[in-house]
C-alpha cells in the first residue's frame, strides 16, 4: 500500500468512518495511479477497484501486488458482494461535493450502510504537492512557455483566434504534453473583455489587444499560464498593464509558507478598488491534477499557504466590450519565498503579424 492510501486511511480512521467510496476521477489517480474509470472501494480489510470490461485489462497491468488493490469487473459482482464490502460497518465516508443525488440514492441502495460526508479529505491531503507530483508541474510549466514563445512569433496574417488555439494544442503536444490542461482561451480585440472568452472565428487584426489564456498538461499535472500583448505598434493600454503587472508582482512577493491568503487578497482588492477597476474573478488558485483545485485566492480564505502547495496568480482588468489584460504565473511555494514555474517574460509586448 502506498504512502497515501496509508495516510487516508489514518485520517479517515480518526474522523470515525470504517472506510470509503472513491468515484472522482482525480482523486483515485493521485492515490493509485489509475486513468480507468471506475469506483475505488476502501474498506476495512481490503481495497477493491471496481471497473468494467474495457479498462480491466489496464487495471491489472497498472495495480501490482504492492498496491493491495484487487481490480474486479463490475459484471462478476452480485448485489450481496456490494453489500459484503462493508459488513459490520457503521459509516462509511462519500465525495459529497463530486457525486450526484442519484449516486448518493444508488449507494445506499447497493452497499446498505450509512454513508457520511467526508469534507473533501482527499482534496486537501492533494492540497501539498510531493516532489515527484512538482516534477511534472515543472515539465507541464516548461512546455508552456515553450508554446507561448512558439506562438507569439508565428501567428500569421489573416489567422483566427480558433486556429492559433489549435496550433497553441499542436505544438503543446508536439512538445511532449499529454494534451491541453484546459480549453485554451484566444481573445482578441473586444473579445478579451470576457474573462473566459471562447476563440472564435474572428481575424486577429493590428491594433488588438491579444489575450492568451493556456497550460499543457503532462503525465496527469497541469500547468496555467496568461499572457496579453499587443498587436503592432501600439502602446495602448499601457497604463492598465503595468498595473496589472504590478499588483501580480506585489501578490507574489508575499508568497511564501505560512502567509495568510485573506491578507495578501485584501490588500490586492484595495489597490483595485483605490484605481477604481473591478474585479472581476479569483486573483488565482491552487493546482494539481485538475486546474482549478483549492483553495482559491480570495480574501474571503483564512487559510495559510504551505510549502510545496502550487497556486496560479492571475490579476487582471477588464473594461467591457473594450478590451482585457490578463498576467497569469504558476507558483511554488518555498519556505521563504515562492518560485516562478512559468518564466516566460511579462513585459509590454508588441508583436508583428508575419
Amino acid at each position: 500500500m502506498n504512502d497515501r492510501l496509508k495516510y487516508l486511511k489514518t485520517q479517515l480512521s480518526a474522523a470515525g468512518l470504517d472506510g470509503m467510496i472513491v468515484s472522482n476521477p482525480f482523486n483515485i489517480k493521485y492515490l493509485t495511479e489509475l486513468d480507468a474509470e471506475g469506483v475505488l472501494i476502501i474498506a476495512p480489510k481490503e481495497m477493491i477497484f471496481i471497473t468494467d470490461s474495457r479498462y480491466i485489462e489496464e487495471v491489472t497491468n497498472v495495480l501490482t501486488i504492492d498496491s493491495e488493490i484487487m481490480a474486479v469487473d463490475i459484471r462478476s459482482l452480485s448485489s450481496y458482494d456490494f453489500e459484503n464490502f462493508f459488513m459490520l460497518c457503521e459509516n462509511v465516508g462519500i465525495e459529497e461535493n463530486y457525486i450526484t443525488y442519484a449516486d448518493y440514492k444508488n449507494y445506499l441502495e447497493k452497499y446498505k450502510v450509512n454513508l457520511v460526508e467526508t469534507d473533501n479529505i482527499i482534496e486537501k491531503q492533494r492540497v501539498i504537492k510531493s516532489e515527484d507530483e512538482i516534477s511534472k508541474i515543472r515539465t507541464a510549466c516548461t512546455i508552456t512557455d515553450e508554446t507561448f514563445d512558439y506562438i507569439i512569433h508565428n501567428i500569421k496574417k489573416g489567422m483566427t483566434e480558433k486556429e492559433v488555439a489549435f496550433e497553441i494544442q499542436r505544438y503543446m503536444i508536439s512538445r511532449g504534453a499529454d494534451g491541453l490542461a484546459f480549453d485554451t482561451i484566444v481573445a482578441s480585440g473586444p473579445h478579451a473583455s470576457m474573462p473566459h472568452a471562447i476563440p472564435t472565428d474572428k481575424v486577429i487584426e493590428d491594433g488588438d489587444v491579444l489575450l492568451i489564456d493556456m497550460g499543457a498538461k503532462y503525465q496527469g499535472y497541469c500547468s496555467d499560464f496568461t499572457r496579453t500583448v499587443f498587436v503592432g505598434n501600439t502602446n495602448k493600454y499601457k497604463e492598465e498593464y503595468d498595473f496589472v503587472l504590478r499588483q501580480q508582482k506585489q501578490i507574489s512577493f508575499g508568497f511564501r509558507d505560512n502567509a495568510n491568503i485573506k491578507i495578501l487578497i485584501k490588500e490586492a482588492e484595495r489597490q483595485y478598488q483605490n484605481a477604481q477597476y473591478s474585479i472581476m474573478h479569483a486573483f488565482g488558485h491552487s493546482l494539481g491534477l485538475y486546474i482549478h483545485e483549492e483553495p482559491r485566492l480570495r480574501s474571503n480564505v483564512d487559510n495559510p499557504l504551505k510549502e510545496n502547495m502550487v497556486v496560479a496568480l492571475e490579476p487582471g482588468v477588464y473594461v467591457a466590450g473594450k478590451m482585457g489584460i490578463r498576467i497569469e504565473d504558476t507558483f511554488l511555494i518555498t519556505k521563504n519565498g515562492c518560485e516562478a514555474l512559468t518564466k516566460s517574460p511579462k513585459e509590454y509586448t508588441n508583436i508583428e503579424l508575419i
